[in-house]
């Protein structure tokens, strides 16, 4: 499995782990899920008979000061036609959050609970310190994360993080 940190990912913070899981804290700030998702990609593609669209090429999402890039991202729009219901992002899929960032293979991200559930070797980054497991769920709407399945992290000791 091969990890590509990124730049973003330069202010870490100290965290605990258990055995089957692992909660911590995501992001500085509380995301607040009411405000407008904004889109943008290389390519849309508008299915009106199931109520989808599909962005896909270099994908960029941001809601507030929340940001998700992915290879394509699949967008389900409520029944009635009022918003947007959820988002699926595949491949290479990276979500930033204040100074924390998570990679993933995989991420869906329910509007109406303001819930982001990545899955496929994610990697979450806090600093100096990191984090993996198989799955990562993210509580927008108090900036805390669930890591559940063979959670993994080393932190690094010393007072400067």
């Amino acid at each position: 499995m091969k990890y590509i940190l990124l730049p973003i990912f330069l202010i870490f913070s100290a965290m605990s782990v258990a055995a089957q899981g692992a909660n911590v804290a995501f992001g500085t700030i509380r995301q607040d899920t009411g405000l407008p998702v904004e889109v943008t990609a290389d390519n849309l593609s508008v299915d009106q008979a199931t109520g989808t669209a599909i962005f896909t090429g270099n994908v960029l999402i941001g809601q507030g000061e929340m940001r998700l890039s992915a290879s394509s991202v699949l967008v389900v729009y409520r029944a009635n036609g009022e918003g947007i219901a959820r988002l699926e992002a595949t491949g290479g899929v990276t979500l930033v959050s204040g100074p924390d960032a998570a990679e993933s293979e995989r991420a869906d991200y329910d509007i109406d609970t303001g819930t982001i559930v990545m899955t496929g070797n994610v990697l979450l980054a806090q600093g100096r310190n990191a984090l993996s497991s198989d799955k990562m769920s993210v509580k927008l709407s108090d900036g805390t994360a669930q890591m559940s399945g063979r959670v993994r992290t080393v932190l690094q000791p010393g007072g400067n993080n």
